[in-house]
């Protein structure tokens, strides 16, 4: 499913066990940020998802760049989270050279990178117009590979850092009439996979998080409201949780819901049966 477009986290009582017998998520893994605050760029953030993720880790006392493409209400996201701005569609030629450039001459270095910018689409494929369709892969795929091979190796040489890419469950499983953005989306996934493999032992962690129906003005953009009774939308600040999670746990792949990872499963373990339901049921 869909989440925001750029147009846009429990207690527990005391464990007295060793480090090796706490629970995986529980450990830190490589490229998980030390406990003090850092640096942050987030992308997207104009609202929806990126918004309340900047909100998010402002609160946790990180130093923010944000980005997107509405001047004003990124100005009026930052005021809140005290960020410095850097307002530009990332589609724009060179665009993540100068994103880059502004974030670490305003905050010295990147600790954490969070892709949240994306747009979306509804409708038959063969109805889809060669600019939505190029905008669709532009800015959820292109851009935020881009950024990353931007970033990335002021973090491999730092000897830390995370890159969060927000994913979709429309990238797991697939979903009707949302073709392109369903490819877009299952691009970034298998992107995150492939360059977790390949940072093993540089100390820079991988993070998807998986959001399903998230309640923004993704719908209103893509010009066609969510149709479905269930799964319900979620408020875009469980995403946020889901961010810090991966953020503070070094956690690999995040769900939000967390039962939304089921149906993934299902779909690996029993294509099949997966495709069968799926056309049953939508």
């Amino acid at each position: 499913m869909p989440h925001a477009p750029s147009h846009a986290g429990t207690a527990g009582a005391s464990d007295t066990r060793t480090p090796a017998a706490l629970p995986d998520d529980a450990r830190a893994r490589p490229g998980t940020p030390a406990p003090r605050p850092g640096t942050a760029l987030v992308t997207g953030a104009s609202s929806g998802i990126g918004a309340a993720v900047a909100r998010r880790l402002s609160a946790e006392g990180w130093r923010l760049v944000l980005n997107g493409r509405d001047a004003r209400r990124l100005g009026e996201v930052a005021a809140g989270a005290s960020a410095a701005v850097f307002p530009e569609d990332l589609t724009r030629p060179a665009a993540e050279r100068r994103l880059t450039g502004f974030a670490l001459e305003r905050v010295g270095r990147l600790d954490l990178l969070v892709a949240c910018a994306g747009v979306g689409w509804a409708g038959d494929f063969t109805a889809m117009t060669r600019r939505a369709f190029d905008e669709v892969i532009e800015v959820n795929l292109v851009t935020t590979l881009r950024l990353v091979r931007q970033v990335l190796p002021h973090m491999v040489e730092a000897g830390s850092g995370r890159v969060v890419l927000v994913g979709s469950l429309a990238g797991s499983v697939g979903v009707r009439g949302e073709a392109v953005y369903s490819a877009s989306k299952a691009a970034v996934a298998a992107f995150a996979d492939a360059l977790r493999y390949e940072l093993r032992g540089t100390g820079v962690g991988v993070s998807l998080v998986v959001p399903g129906v998230v309640d923004t003005p993704f719908f209103e953009h893509r010009g066609t409201p969510y149709p479905r009774n269930r799964p319900r939308p979620v408020p875009p600040e469980r995403v946020a949780d889901a961010v810090w999670r991966a953020v503070s746990r070094g956690r690999d792949e995040v769900y939000v819901p967390g039962w939304l990872r089921l149906p993934a499963r299902v779909r690996g373990a029993a294509p099949g049966l997966y495709r069968r339901l799926a056309a049953t049921f939508g």
